[in-house]
């Protein structure tokens, strides 16, 4: 156990620094010049105040070079600064972090408790009204996407119908809910469908098991054979398709964020790419590369406790 959480462990730190090295060469080959932003525009640009921007932020060195300034000084957790807010890119992370983590979790308790719920139910009811009722409700949630779902909802309950707030993310624990319940809605309809449907296909799997055929045989109650038999052997993929759909969440937040206005790191991603702001478009592309391979390294690690067969064919392996 100890050596395979090791490999993981150097695995994940392997293809951190890869992520980070790709992040860092497609920031720096983005359009547009940095400089020339940091230099005050066109306007007020000369070739002797372009040189003396590119030498003050190193922005004349190899890429290499740049790339390896930069790693260092992440692994001392000094992100840089910001060259649009002039602040440091650790402070505008940690304020504005919050809101997109409590987004994320809002919208991963919704598609879980729902989608869940409506694949354990598609299973069980299999074959009748309910079953297609399910099946063609997740079609067509999953047919829409997360922004034109997101307007289709501020248009309906926040204008409309004036529910819920359309911009901001509210303050204390009830207004923080008030105002991301659009939001998350928005950002579960896609993974409710994607959940759901595979809640179903594991249920339905695991109950033509032989032991579901004992079980019935045996004369336990249908509520035992489905709790004990039936949905313990298909927590497997549902938990592992979970982990990939909020790791997801973490790193596809932007348009969500667009369309309701909040102040997470999807938006602030937005405008640094519009402004060329450099060191804050890599450390959240960092951010969110970090989350989705430490949530996924995760979910690959708790899936062998949940499935005891995972594990024996990992150790004859």
């Amino acid at each position: 156990m100890t050596v395979a959480i090791g490999r993981r462990i150097g695995g994940l730190l392997a293809t951190l620094l890869a992520a980070s090295f790709v992040i860092f060469a497609a920031v720096y080959a983005a359009p547009g010049d940095p400089a020339v932003f940091l230099a005050g525009g066109r306007d007020k640009l000369t070739p002797e105040r372009l040189a003396a921007v590119r030498e003050q932020y190193h922005l004349d060195e190899p890429l290499v070079v740049q790339y390896g300034r930069w790693l260092w000084d992440s692994l001392h957790l000094d992100l840089g600064r910001s060259f649009q807010y002039n602040d440091q890119v650790a402070d505008l992370l940690a304020a504005r972090f919050p809101t997109t983590l409590a987004l994320v979790a809002y919208a991963t308790l919704l598609f879980v408790v729902l989608g869940v719920g409506a694949g354990i139910l598609a299973a069980v009811r299999r074959g009748r009204w309910v079953d297609s009722a399910v099946v063609g409700g997740t079609t067509l949630a999953a047919s829409v996407p997360s922004f034109v779902g997101g307007i289709a909802l501020v248009a309906l309950f926040g204008v409309q119908l004036g529910w819920f707030p359309v911009t901001g993310s509210g303050e204390g624990f009830a207004g923080t809910i008030h105002h991301l319940t659009l939001p998350a809605v928005a950002m579960a309809l896609g993974a409710l469908a994607v959940i759901s449907r595979v809640t179903r296909q594991a249920m339905v799997d695991a109950g033509a098991a032989d032991h579901v055929a004992v079980a019935r045989a045996s004369g336990l109650t249908e509520h035992e054979i489905v709790r004990r038999h039936i949905l313990r052997n298909a927590l497997g993929p549902i938990v592992t398709m979970c982990g990939l759909v909020t790791a997801g969440m973490l790193a596809g937040t932007v348009a969500i964020e667009t369309v309701f206005g909040l102040s997470g790191i999807g938006s602030l991603l937005v405008g640094a790419i519009n402004s060329h702001d450099m060191p804050v478009a890599q450390a959240v592309l960092l951010l969110m590369v970090t989350c989705y391979i430490v949530v996924t390294t995760i979910v690959d690690l708790v899936h062998p406790l949940l499935d005891p067969r995972v594990k024996s064919v990992r150790s004859s392996a």
